[in-house]
């Protein structure tokens, strides 16, 4: 295992840069929105969809480890929060105003919020108290995203901290990822499954289970920004809003 691990640290040295994480996520993003808005019945779009919100998820943890100013790195996401809202109540529920689900911006402001709390806990106190603390305001987050109808709800607030508790590149970190995420998407979101018939039997492959593939791009992260022209940072958070209110667009033009 360790090997394998020294192997995996050596590939992601030429491996994907942050700009080429979040290029990835926008396509498996876009794949899923475009079934779910013009394309019901091309289920493998919405099967590469899962992919996307477990990399994003890794680059808010990853952001909130490497940043500078977290107030103003919140900032950024609470205004395209509140951008992208009315652009996502149109998809979800075809009005500018729907308040029964709110859309991912939110769910990862949430997130990093319980970081904070979480960091602030392990600083202020002893492991002894810090640990059931820190679990505390996890759960807390995880209820409250239930509670506010966020996108992913509680589950994608612990994927995010699933990848800032296991964010070491070693055995353990990917272990953690790996056991992490199966219980996150297979056990406790799951949902719809396909029946897949293998060697004679019968097994029931959920389709949350293809945001586990994630792991292979996030593990392949050489930990540099790469290319960052402001055009292109702009894109990476007008992107969501954008992509959405296109395929909103499109789909009346088609009559859907």
């Amino acid at each position: 295992m360790l090997s394998e691990v020294a192997d995996m640290k050596n590939i992601s040295k030429n491996g994907i840069s942050s700009a080429g994480l979040h290029v990835l996520a926008m396509a498996f993003m876009l794949c899923d929105h475009a079934w779910a808005m013009l394309f019901p019945a091309w289920e493998w779009l919405t099967c590469l969809g899962r992919l996307a919100f477990p990399i994003f998820a890794f680059m808010v943890s990853e952001g909130y480890a490497h940043t500078s100013d977290l107030k103003k790195y919140m900032g950024r996401m609470l205004l395209w929060a509140v951008v992208s809202e009315a652009p996502f109540d149109l998809m979800y529920g075809g009005s500018l105003f729907y308040p029964f689900h709110q859309n991912v911006l939110w769910t990862f402001l949430l997130a990093l919020s319980v970081l904070y709390i979480m960091d602030w806990c392990r600083k202020k106190f002893r492991p002894f108290f810090a640990l059931p603390l820190a679990a505390l305001a996890a759960a807390a987050g995880y209820g409250l995203a239930y509670l506010l109808m966020l996108d992913y709800y509680g589950p994608g607030v612990l994927t995010v901290v699933v990848f800032y508790i296991f964010r070491r590149r070693d055995a353990a970190g990917f272990i953690g990822q790996i056991v992490g995420l199966y219980i996150i998407n297979v056990i406790m979101l799951g949902g719809y499954y396909y029946e897949v018939s293998l060697f004679g039997r019968v097994f029931e492959l959920v389709q949350q289970s293809f945001a586990v593939p994630a792991l292979i791009p996030i593990w392949l992260y050489n930990g540099k920004r790469g290319y960052n022209a402001k055009w292109f940072r702009l894109l990476c958070y007008g992107f969501y809003p954008g992509h959405i209110l296109l395929l909103y667009f499109v789909r009346r033009l088609m009559g859907l």
